[in-house]
């Protein structure tokens, strides 16, 4: 079992920065590969980023590559999303979500899931 809390959206400026974070809580939380999906209003979720259990190897979507940063401290059981140059469609709720090993693109092949937190980003 792994329990997902986000934290660290708002409200910012287009070119702003935010930096997103995950904690999770669980022994096996090494044992899990994380991502970060979005939905936006009106939207389906869609796949933000990923990263494997060491951190080691990460994956971007089109739409974020250059300018969001992925990264993970096993230490603190914490997952981070730095994002720079938002723009207004980045506007939706993010998530963080955990899948067994390796992680994927697709949201229903990940079993835990965060509440999520709003990050909108104003023109």
């Amino acid at each position: 079992q792994v329990q997902l809390v986000e934290s660290g959206g708002g409200l910012v400026q287009a070119g702003g920065s935010l930096r997103l974070s995950c904690s999770a809580s669980g022994r096996t939380v090494p044992n899990f590969a994380l991502g970060w999906f979005r939905q936006g209003p009106g939207k389906e979720r869609e796949f933000v980023a990923s990263i494997s259990r060491n951190g080691g190897s990460t994956y971007y979507a089109d739409s974020v590559k250059g300018r969001f940063t992925i990264s993970r401290d096993n230490n603190k059981n914490t997952m981070y999303l730095q994002m720079n140059g938002l723009k207004p469609e980045d506007t939706a709720v993010y998530s963080c979500a955990a899948r067994f090993l390796v992680g994927t693109t697709t949201p229903r092949d990940y079993s835990y899931w965060g509440q999520g937190t709003q990050v909108t980003v104003s023109s």
